[in-house]
C-alpha cells in the first residue's frame, strides 16, 4: 500500500464535468489500494474573479480580508470533490485548513506554512476515507484564515506529502510535464524526462508556471518525490506511476549532467519596474528602500545601482547622488509605490518612475556551473535582433534579463533556438 498525495489544479477542476473526470481518476487510485489525499485548485479564473472583487472595493485592501475572500475557491471544490466521489462510492470528507489544522506564519496573502497536524487525516485514511484538501489555505496564531500567494496549492500539495510521509506527489496540471520553454511559444520545445530540483526552482521562480517556487523549494528540502502529470489523459490512462510525465528529483539522479548546457528558458511578464532617482550616495541609503519594502512583505528581484552622480544640493554646492532600479511582482507594485512614498523623507529621493510594460527572460542549467560563455552568447543573441536589454541578475545556474514586453516571444524563441533546445522534426 502506498500513500500519495494527488493535486489538481484549476483547469482540472474547472466544472462539475471535470471534477467528476477527477473523481474517477482518485477512485482508480483508491481502488489500487492506496491511502489518498487529494489537494486542489479553485475552478480556473475564480480566484481571479475574487481577486478583482477585492481590488474593486479598494486597491489597497487589508491583506486579512483578502485572504477570507479568495480562500473561498478552494473550500468550494473541496466540497464538490467530496460530493462526487460519494456519489461513486468512495468514502470521502474535506477538510478545511483550519480543520486539520494547517499552521501558517501571519503574512497574510504569501503566509509560509509552518508545520501540519496529520492526527487526524491518519486515522481518516487508515479507515479507507479519501481526504480532500483545499490547497492554497491555512490558519494563522490567531485563528485567522490566511492564504500561500498565487499558485500556493502546489504547495500545499508538496507540504502534505512531507508532512504525511507520502510516497510521492503527483500534480496534475493542463500540460503532460516539464518542457524546455513555453510550447506555446515554441512548438519545437521538448518535453523533459527528469529536471533537477534546483534547475525546476530557478525555472518556477523566473515565470515557469508549471510549478509554485516555494513549492519546490520545499519539495527539495524535505527531499518529496514530485511528478507533473496532464489530467487531461483519459480515464482510461495508464496509472500514474506508469504515465510519461517529469519528474523532479536530486542532481544524483540525472545521467551525465554537465553534457545539457541549458535545461530550459523561462519567461515572466508580472515583474514591474521601479526607479528611484537622485538617492543620497552615502552608506545605508540602499538599505532605507528595501527595508519598507520588505516589511510590507513585497519581494524584490533584479536590483541595480548607478555610477554616483553630483547633483545640486538644498545647502548649495553639489552632492553625491545615485539611481536605483529594482522589480517587484506587478500585483505588489501599488503597495510598492505607496510604502516607499511614506519612507520618501527618510530615503531622500528625487523621483519614483514605474514601468509594468516589462517581461523578464531566464536560461537556466545546472550545465553552467561548468561551462563558460552562456551569458554572453545569450547578450550576442539578443543583441543581434535588436533587443535591449535593461537589466540583469545571476546565479550560478540561472541568466535573466528584463526586457520590453513586446519582445519576449521573439527573445524566447531565438534563445530556445540559440541554445539548440529545439525538437526535431519528425521524419
Amino acid at each position: 500500500m502506498a500513500r500519495i498525495v494527488m493535486k489538481f489544479g484549476g483547469t482540472s477542476m474547472a466544472g462539475i464535468e471535470r471534477i467528476r473526470s477527477v473523481a474517477a481518476r482518485v477512485k482508480r487510485e483508491a481502488a489500487a489500494g492506496n491511502q489518498v489525499a487529494v489537494v486542489v485548485s479553485a475552478m480556473a479564473g475564480e480566484t481571479d474573479r475574487l481577486v478583482g472583487f477585492c481590488r474593486e472595493a479598494s486597491p489597497l485592501y487589508d491583506p486579512r480580508e483578502y485572504d477570507v475572500v479568495v480562500a473561498a475557491g478552494e473550500q468550494i471544490t473541496s466540497g464538490l470533490l467530496a460530493i462526487a466521489l460519494q456519489a461513486i462510492g468512495v468514502p470521502a470528507r474535506s477538510w478545511l485548513g483550519w480543520q486539520l489544522p494547517i499552521h501558517t506564519d501571519d503574512a497574510f496573502a504569501k503566509a509560509r506554512i509552518g508545520t501540519i497536524d496529520t492526527e487526524a487525516l491518519d486515522a481518516s485514511l487508515a479507515a479507507g476515507e479519501v481526504a480532500v484538501i483545499p490547497g492554497f489555505q491555512g490558519v494563522s496564531a490567531e485563528g485567522r484564515i490566511t492564504t500561500l500567494g498565487r499558485g500556493g496549492s502546489d504547495t500545499s500539495a508538496v507540504a502534505m506529502a512531507a508532512a504525511m510521509k507520502a510516497d510521492r506527489c503527483d500534480i496534475y496540471t493542463d500540460v503532460d510535464g516539464v518542457y524546455t520553454t513555453d510550447p506555446r511559444i515554441v512548438p519545437r520545445a521538448r518535453k523533459l524526462a527528469k529536471v533537477t530540483y534546483e534547475e525546476m526552482l530557478e525555472l518556477a521562480s523566473v515565470g515557469a508556471k508549471v510549478l509554485q517556487t516555494r513549492s519546490v523549494g520545499l519539495a527539495m528540502k524535505e527531499k518529496v518525490r514530485v511528478q507533473v502529470l496532464s489530467s487531461f489523459t483519459g480515464e482510461d490512462a495508464p496509472m500514474a506511476d506508469t504515465l510519461p510525465g517529469t519528474m523532479i528529483v536530486g542532481e544524483e539522479e540525472i545521467e551525465d549532467v554537465e553534457r545539457q548546457l541549458i535545461t530550459g528558458i523561462a519567461h515572466d511578464k508580472n515583474e514591474a519596474k521601479i526607479t528611484l532617482t537622485s538617492v543620497p550616495d552615502k552608506p545605508g541609503s540602499v538599505a532605507s528602500i528595501f527595508e519598507p519594502l520588505a516589511a510590507a512583505n513585497i519581494n524584490v528581484d533584479m536590483i541595480i545601482q548607478n555610477i554616483a552622480h553630483r547633483s545640486p544640493s538644498t545647502t548649495g554646492g553639489s552632492s553625491s547622488a545615485t539611481d536605483v532600479t529594482f522589480t517587484v511582482p506587478a500585483a505588489d507594485l501599488p503597495r510598492s509605490i505607496e510604502a516607499l512614498n511614506q519612507a520618501r523623507e527618510t530615503i531622500g529621493f528625487g523621483e519614483l518612475i514605474h514601468d509594468m510594460r516589462v517581461a523578464k527572460i531566464s536560461v537556466v542549467g545546472v550545465g553552467m556551473r561548468s561551462h563558460a560563455g552562456v551569458a554572453s552568447s545569450m547578450f550576442t543573441t539578443l543583441g543581434a535582433r535588436g533587443i535591449n536589454i535593461q537589466a540583469i541578475s545571476t546565479s550560478e545556474i540561472k541568466v535573466s534579463v528584463l526586457i520590453h514586453e513586446d519582445e519576449t516571444e521573439l527573445a524566447v524563441r531565438v534563445l530556445h533556438t540559440a541554445y539548440g533546445l529545439d525538437a526535431e522534426e519528425a521524419a
